[in-house]
């Protein structure tokens, strides 16, 4: 594997309280508001106002994001493109010297894993998935393997302490990604970071929301990513290639098994880095051990070598 990592984006260090958002705001003058947190960020600061009763989103951006590789202008590219394609909420303002943006409160509830554990579920991720796909292009494009280049500088500028035995499955990287290069498919918007948490059911169907880390990929990427983040097993992974692409060859389920194990590996540094600098009381170093003992099994399985095979 070769890095050679993007020069990181930039962006405020510290960011406004939610009352100087709400000053900042002129449409927002003279009207009754009300503030409440809103729970489960990992990164950010989220806060439900309702504004003359009506409620919209506000995310606050946390400090030092750039360090995990949030573009923010990309973020807002793509929020506002993926709200074109019907699949994600409207950006109703945004402040761009504090990165601030609102958005549609979306009603419906928050996802989980055990609520994915429904019998549709597969069909009704991969519904709202290709609607995304189908969409507008987003800004930049996204790569786990650069942005792990990205984050190994961050570990290693800021020394960052990493799980034991990451740095000699690197030379593995790199093999998963001439094999995934051997036949590449064509790139579409996707979103990246599909925790349960980042969809939401309004009863009929599913909405995408979180841009961060949104870019032009893989679409395999997007739908191995899910079904690690979900905790599939192979019969529903399976079934969710078989809903997107209309069947489960080898080599698709092969390539989405190569991807879930590059979502792990990067995921693992973005919660090393995590660890160091966010502010969130959360456990990212268990978070990191995890997902690297998780890759590590599957570098080290039966498996992996006939999933290079046959992509």
């Amino acid at each position: 594997m070769r890095c050679m990592p993007p020069e990181p984006p930039q962006g405020p260090l510290i960011g406004p309280s939610i009352e100087e958002v709400v000053a900042a705001l002129p449409a927002w003058r003279g009207r009754t508001i009300g503030i409440a947190p809103v729970g489960g960020g990992l990164t950010n600061r989220n806060y439900r106002v309702d504004v003359d009763g009506q409620p919209c989103f506000v995310r606050i951006p946390g400090p030092a994001t750039e360090l995990l590789a949030i573009d923010r202008a990309n973020e807002l590219h793509n929020t506002r493109a993926a709200a074109s394609a019907g699949v994600g909420p409207r950006v109703l303002e945004h402040l761009p010297g504090w990165d601030v943006i609102v958005l549609e409160w979306l009603p419906g509830r928050t996802m989980s894993k055990p609520a994915f554990a429904a019998p549709d579920s597969p069909e009704r991720i991969a519904a709202v998935l290709r609607r995304l796909h189908a969409g507008p292009r987003f800004q930049l494009g996204f790569d786990m393997v650069r942005l792990t280049c990205f984050y190994l500088g961050v570990v290693a500028e800021r020394g960052v302490q990493i799980p034991a035995g990451f740095r000699a499955a690197l030379p593995a990287v790199g093999r998963i990604e001439a094999a995934l290069a051997r036949a590449p498919l064509a790139s579409v918007p996707c979103h990246n970071d599909l925790l349960a948490e980042n969809y939401l059911d309004d009863g009929s169907r599913l909405w995408i929301v979180d841009y961060e880390y949104s870019g032009n990929n893989d679409p395999t990427f997007e739908l191995g990513n899910t079904c690690q983040e979900l905790g599939f097993d192979d019969a529903r992974s399976a079934a969710l290639c078989t809903a997107y692409f209309g069947a489960a060859d080898d080599a698709r389920l092969a390539r989405m098994h190569l991807q879930m194990i590059m979502s792990d590996i990067g995921w693992t540094l973005w919660a090393a880095i995590q660890a160091r600098i966010s502010a969130i009381d959360y456990d990212f170093w268990g978070w990191a051990e995890e997902r690297w003992a998780r890759a590590a099994a599957n570098l080290g399985g039966s498996g992996f070598e006939d999933w290079l095979a046959a992509v």
